[in-house]
């Protein structure tokens, strides 16, 4: 437990106490999670202290974090104070931030039950906080059956015993009630949103396909800048590509040529599929290697798709024989050595 976590915020949430951001910590083994309620976004630098104060010292450090790409995560402070502590960071996709699932269902939990618990006083939601968080841990998971308090310490705390009997402090049994009328609305709100996020998302989930290191795996182009002269008759589906880490049971990282090296490769499992190779669909040809002219590596053109001017000079979008349209790149005009290419696309 707690070896590998997952960070997210709650954001505007009407002052409280002076706090206004929740930042959410969950442990990805147990589900367990810490409601740390905070004045502002931090900085890398504050998120770094706020998780060293509030998990590490609890918890000891992690191997694996799992957060989205918010400024705080993508630092070079974060990366490298992850790094001193023998952490791997690891990204959610930008294109489907839910790669980073169980904080953003702990966040949606903790949204909705706020909001049932504080109707009346929404500036009250801070002293409802450690109630919801404590309400969170003590109830089952459905995957596992049991509570994150069972799976990471291996017992379930008492919960609140009877308050029937006489006590000597009556300020000590008020206090003692609120606590308990709090975790008990926590508890039941908790329930009742799980129930319903569960029914809602069963209505359109479907089993995504298991990947393991090494599968092959079609890329969707959709939210891909895909250099094609008609994007009506572009592919839809653009590699295969190797899958080189499992992020999350919903969420990897693929290796792309370099043409993509500004795109985050981690995608969430609804932006990929599996390749199946068949007499009809046979593996896709190894792309031919490059010849020698002079001592450098030259390839072939198939076609010029478009061109730009770059400088004093111009730049041609070449499209590669036996490559991929993931492959097209832009080639200044003195590299083009059959000028003939450069004439015919004129020429259109």
């Amino acid at each position: 437990p707690w070896s590998h976590i997952a960070l997210d915020f709650v954001t505007a949430l009407p002052p409280s106490q002076g706090n206004t951001v929740v930042l959410t910590v969950v442990d990805r083994f147990s589900k367990a999670a810490h409601f740390i309620p905070l004045p502002k976004l931090p900085s890398a630098k504050e998120t770094a202290v706020t998780v060293v104060d509030h998990v590490f010292r609890l918890h000891g450090l992690p191997t694996d974090v799992v957060s989205d790409r918010g400024p705080q995560f993508v630092s070079k402070f974060w990366q490298e104070f992850c790094k001193l502590l023998g952490a791997t960071v690891s990204l959610s996709s930008g294109f489907h931030p839910q790669s980073n699932g169980q904080t953003e269902r702990a966040n949606q939990d903790l949204e909705r039950t706020l909001r049932c618990m504080v109707t009346r006083n929404p500036s009250s939601w801070s002293q409802q906080l450690s109630m919801v968080e404590y309400a969170h841990n003590s109830l089952p998971v459905s995957s596992t059956g049991l509570s994150p308090f069972e799976c990471s310490l291996g017992y379930q705390p008492p919960i609140f015993r009877s308050l029937e009997s006489e006590v000597a402090v009556p300020s000590a049994h008020a206090f003692i009630q609120r606590c308990h009328r709090t975790w008990t609305r926590a508890r039941e709100t908790l329930l009742q949103v799980g129930a319903r996020t569960k029914a809602k998302a069963d209505r359109h989930r479907s089993r995504p396909p298991v990947y393991v290191v090494g599968s092959k795996v079609w890329l969707s182009t959709k939210n891909i800048p895909l250099r094609s002269v008609s994007n009506k008759l572009a592919p839809k589906f653009i590699g295969p590509f190797p899958v080189t880490k499992i992020i999350s049971p919903v969420a990897v990282r693929l290796k792309l040529p370099p043409v993509y090296r500004r795109i985050h490769p981690v995608f969430h499992v609804s932006k990929i599929k599996p390749v199946f190779f068949s007499r009809i669909n046979p593996p896709a040809p190894v792309p031919p290697l490059p010849r020698l002219v002079d001592g450098e590596p030259t390839y072939s053109v198939n076609r010029i798709l478009d061109s730009r001017r770059r400088g004093r000079g111009y730049q041609y979008l070449v499209d590669w024989e036996g490559y991929g349209p993931e492959e097209r790149s832009w080639v200044p005009a003195r590299d083009i050595l059959d000028h003939s290419l450069i004439d015919d696309y004129n020429q259109r």
